[in-house]
């Protein structure tokens, strides 16, 4: 209940009872703030406010960002896998905010995997897994890759050979010797990645494996790994001698 005082109109109330951005201190706004002191100062709640631009009737921008990173439990990479229809379950985000946020979001993946692609030279799985990472760590689907490389391990090209959906996707052996055969590839490097989480290799994951490998050797060309990735994990049938 709200107590209004023999000169306080409903109007001054509203006004004591909720402050927008426009009421902060400047330096206290996402915007400014990020001018004054760049963006390293900004917290991923006042980052995703600025992408916002505006919240709702009982929110500031920063109020609901908050919201929407708690219900990822603050986490970015979980944020990466909602799509627009999870954002527009929060009031006062609309069929435009979800997009900047989606696109903001891919744009960071696609930052991350230009940063990989440097790094063009493969000698432990852990570069596979650093390669691969950007591309794969928070998608809520299964993809399935592979990595092209010389006799110096050195990287020829990367290709996606398939797509599925939560638990699974069809990889085709023969699509992926057409592709090492025109790329002249001497080696292999095989990545997908587990949505849920679990780094730990399926009985499906050791067939297709075998198979690729068996069918790679008739070219003379070597499955040098195949690498899991599942979220901040990632598993290696190499490093683990199940290759």
């Amino acid at each position: 209940m709200v107590f209004l005082y023999e000169n306080q109109t409903p109007a001054k109330t509203e006004m004591y009872k909720k402050l927008s951005i426009k009421d902060w201190a400047v330096e206290d706004r996402p915007r400014e703030k990020l001018l004054l002191k760049g963006t390293r100062s900004l917290s991923d709640v006042e980052l995703l406010a600025i992408l916002i631009g505006s919240g709702n009737i009982s929110e500031s921008a920063v109020e609901l960002s908050r919201r929407i990173l708690a219900s990822v439990n603050n986490n970015l990479h979980e944020l990466g896998k909602n799509d627009v229809a999870d954002l527009l379950k929060f009031k006062g985000i609309g069929k435009a905010k979800a997009v900047h946020i989606i696109a903001a979001l891919e744009l960071g993946r696609r930052r991350k995997e230009q940063s990989a692609a440097d790094k063009v030279v493969i000698s432990q799985s852990r570069d596979a897994a650093d390669y691969f990472r950007p591309l794969l760590e928070d998608l809520n689907h299964e993809e399935f890759w592979i990595l092209l490389l010389n006799r110096s391990n050195t990287v020829i090209d990367k290709m996606m050979v398939s797509q599925g959906g939560l638990a699974g996707t069809v990889t085709d052996v023969r699509l992926i010797l057409k592709m090492a055969v025109e790329k002249l590839a001497s080696a292999l490097i095989l990545c997908h990645n587990h949505p849920s989480g679990n780094a730990q290799a399926s009985e499906a994951d050791h067939k297709i494996t075998q198979k690729i490998k068996d069918a790679a050797a008739l070219m003379d060309i070597t499955v040098l790994d195949h690498v899991i990735i599942a979220h901040d994990r990632y598993l290696s049938f190499a490093d683990e001698g199940i290759l």
